[in-house]
This record gives structure tokens, C-alpha cells and sequence, in this order.
């Protein structure tokens, strides 16, 4: 089994993969990490192309099965040539606005691990999620026209939780 789950920061991806992960028990990988440089001193440093090329391709070709998100599309068509399901987490915009402020301030008071954002770039944050819900995911439902047959469109939170109950994915 082999899926790739894709939507805007804050519309469930990691919960979604989360729960498959450990429902099928399948190794869940965040294109984030992949993304960024986790261990530059700096906060938002990305990683060369090439070294995410070859991350990916080491996540795709070194496990049978795999779950991976992101909010990436450009450099990661080697995870949708491969994957068996491709989930498109289409959420409302309030939703993943106010799940976006919520893990800042779950962060920020300790009660959730994650990275060390600043009110800044959690502002950015926000203000970038409306770039990818109007010019993204067109680029994005363009791209995943050719993987009709493996494309589940997922818009609220029933839809989520129908793909995390189902008995299996195929």
C-alpha cells in the first residue's frame, strides 16, 4: 500500500496519515522534512533540489509501503507516479486557518511539538494559505487529472474519518 496524502497546511494531512499509519501499520514520512533543513541554525531553510529529489526517491524505493504528505506538488510526481492512493485534502478555508493558530499556540505553550515558528511566519503562513487555495490546487487538480483512477478529493472533516474507518483503501 502506498499513498500520498496532499493538502493545504492545516487541513489534516498529518492527522489522516497518522491514523492510516497506524491503522495498516505503514511508515508515515512529512514531505517537510524532506522540504527543510531541520538541522540548519536557522528557521526556514530549504534544502537543494537535488537533495530532496534523493530523499524522496530513498523514502519510494526503500519501503514496500509507505504514507507520504505534504503540501508539495512540483518536485514530488515521482510520489504520485507510484502511489496507489492520492488524498486531496480540499478543506474549507476557516478550518485550516483556525488549525493553524491553534497548533502555533499549542506549540508556543508547550503542549505539542513541532517547529519553532514565530508569530511572523505563522502570520505568512496564513496569508500564504489563500495562494494555495486559489492558485495551488488548480495547478494541483491539473497535475492529478492523469491519476484519475487513483484520486480521492476529500472537503470536510465526515470524508477524513469515512477513509480512516473503511475496512481497506483499494
Amino acid at each position: 500500500m502506498k499513498i500520498h496524502i496532499i493538502g493545504c497546511s492545516g487541513s489534516g494531512k498529518t492527522y489522516l496519515a497518522n491514523a492510516l499509519s497506524k491503522k495498516y501499520n505503514i511508515s508515515h514520512f512529512d514531505l517537510d522534512d524532506i522540504q527543510w533543513d531541520n538541522n540548519a541554525k536557522e528557521y526556514g531553510k530549504k534544502r537543494t533540489l537535488d537533495e530532496r529529489k534523493a530523499l524522496l526517491q530513498e523514502i519510494l524505493y526503500n519501503n514496500d509501503e509507505w504514507i507520504v504528505e505534504g503540501v508539495y506538488y512540483a518536485w514530488v510526481r515521482q510520489s504520485f507516479d507510484e502511489a496507489d492512493k492520492i488524498y486531496v485534502l480540499d478543506m474549507p478555508g476557516y478550518l485550516y486557518k483556525s488549525r493553524i493558530i491553534m497548533r502555533f499556540i499549542k506549540r508556543k505553550l508547550g503542549l505539542q511539538k513541532g517547529k519553532k515558528e514565530t508569530l511572523k511566519s505563522v502570520y505568512n503562513l496564513l496569508k500564504w494559505t489563500e495562494t494555495f487555495q486559489n492558485k495551488n490546487l488548480k495547478e494541483i487538480r491539473s497535475i492529478l487529472d492523469r491519476y484519475d483512477n487513483k484520486v480521492v478529493w476529500l472537503s470536510g472533516k465526515k470524508d477524513v474519518e469515512k477513509i480512516i474507518k473503511a475496512v481497506c483503501l483499494t
